[in-house]
């Protein structure tokens, strides 16, 4: 019930350097479960944006009134990483030693935000649901931790996909749960769910 909301949330994405996206914006009004209706849309290009520091955009929305105030900052992001199977961050042994000193208890409060990392090796999925009319899908994964997420590619016209990545993601909150979640890719529309599961990562 506001034309002025304020929401003050925080959301981190990953954006590699190899890549030129843009951010896409949508605001939408949810009167209840069923009924939504858009209340505009912008864009926001991330190359072009200062590097290192906190930018305060007020963008208009498009063909709609009104305008959303955000603070983006593009900053080098420190423990991120989608490698394939072959190049496992922590498969050397001295690396793991460095990491098992790292986070030994005599340095438990040498860095209080430091509280460790996951790494997830997606491999493949097995019989799952087929979402086109040819009997097949077009499968990626998306993994999420907290407001971390990245995700695998597509395998095209595969019920049995084998993806073989792995996937390093900064632990900020121990109570926090992996989210993994298979979706179909349907060219320009919103992808088809195929399946998902939770993991706490105290059960880890």
């Amino acid at each position: 019930k506001s034309a002025n909301p304020q929401w003050r949330e925080q959301f981190d994405f990953h954006y590699f350097s190899d890549r030129k996206d843009m951010l896409d914006i949508e605001v939408w009004r949810k009167d209840n479960k069923k009924h939504k209706e858009l209340l505009g849309k912008c864009k926001v290009d991330i190359t072009g944006l200062p590097t290192k520091q906190t930018n305060c955009l007020e963008l208009p929305l498009e063909k709609h009134p009104g305008s959303l105030l955000m603070l983006i900052a593009v900053v080098p992001c420190t423990g991120v990483s989608i490698s394939d199977l072959c190049v496992c961050p922590l498969g050397d042994a001295s690396e793991r030693k460095q990491i098992s000193q790292r986070y030994c208890i005599k340095n438990s409060f040498r860095d209080i935000k430091d509280v460790g990392f996951l790494q997830v090796k997606v491999l493949k999925a097995v019989d799952l649901l087929a979402a086109d009319f040819a009997g097949k899908s077009d499968p990626f994964c998306v993994l999420e931790l907290g407001n971390d997420s990245l995700q695998t590619h597509t395998v095209y016209k595969n019920l049995n996909p084998e993806w073989n990545k792995v996937f390093t993601f900064p632990i900020k909150d121990i109570h926090d749960v992996l989210e993994v979640t298979v979706f179909d890719e349907d060219g320009d529309k919103p992808p088809d769910f195929l399946g998902k599961v939770a993991i706490p990562l105290l059960s880890v």
